[in-house]
């Protein structure tokens, strides 16, 4: 694997990282961010991000709100099978956003990326609501991931005042405790506020991805979606899509 960028700044080491056309990001060894041109998925986590949008019909999800952008993995994603009117990501480095758009693409007219500790941008945020917000905050501590806002009540409260009411929320939970400790399974009006809920997984990392619905569904209507998208298909010799769904509620 060739190293294409390597920098230190304020301690912290990042790297892009190449693999034929695979492009890899790293923050003191953290993987943040995966990206190939050639393929719409990326068999990890970033595809549990984006998993939850196919259970709404094309056309309902117009305004996406992205928050930790990476190398924009997921945006890529929404682009290309969701096509919303506006996608805005949010991003605490400066120089993730800089690697985003020299090394990963991310250069698309409907896409606004704003460089802003995410959880002061929210507090503050007083703009027209999303109709799908993914909560995929991240830093480094030790080399390993760590949330920088708890999921409790009032994290919650923050982002639905941001979220249409039919919208989906979708979060990242570094592992499964982190997801059941979260404000779902404790607070009423956060278990009250959605009609579905979806826990997804992966077998090549240990997170737990929460789609929380606005609306009722049922995991078939994911699948029926996924199977009319030849690159999205489980069904389909060679597909990456690698993932297993759970309804909580």
């Amino acid at each position: 694997m060739a190293i294409l960028f390597e920098q230190t700044r304020n301690g912290r080491c990042y790297q892009v990282r190449s693999a034929g056309r695979t492009r890899r990001l790293y923050t003191d060894g953290v993987f943040h961010s995966q990206y190939n041109p050639g393929h719409g998925v990326t068999g990890s986590v970033w595809d549990l991000l984006f998993l939850p949008s196919q259970f709404y019909e094309p056309g309902q999800l117009k305004r996406v709100l992205v928050l930790g952008v990476g190398g924009g993995a997921v945006i890529h994603m929404l682009n290309r099978y969701v096509a919303p009117d506006a996608i805005v990501g949010v991003e605490l480095s400066e120089l993730h956003l800089q690697l985003a758009r020299r090394y990963f693409g991310l250069d698309y007219a409907n896409v606004q990326l704003l460089q802003a500790d995410a959880v002061r941008w929210m507090l503050e945020y007083e703009g027209p609501p999303f109709d799908l917000i993914i909560d995929d905050l991240y830093f480094e501590e030790g080399g390993e991931p760590q949330r920088p806002v708890a999921a409790d009540a009032h994290w919650f409260d923050v982002l639905l005042e941001a979220l249409t009411p039919e919208g989906a929320l979708v979060m990242n939970f570094v592992n499964y405790r982190q997801w059941r400790d979260c404000a779902y399974f404790h607070i009423d009006f956060v278990r009250e506020r959605f009609a579905s809920v979806y826990q997804f997984a992966t077998p090549t990392c240990h997170n737990a991805v929460v789609g929380f619905l606005g609306h009722a569904t049922e995991t078939r209507h994911l699948r029926q979606r996924l199977i009319q998208v030849p690159e999205l298909n489980p069904l389909r010799r060679g597909c990456r899509l690698r993932y297993a769904v759970k309804k909580i509620a």
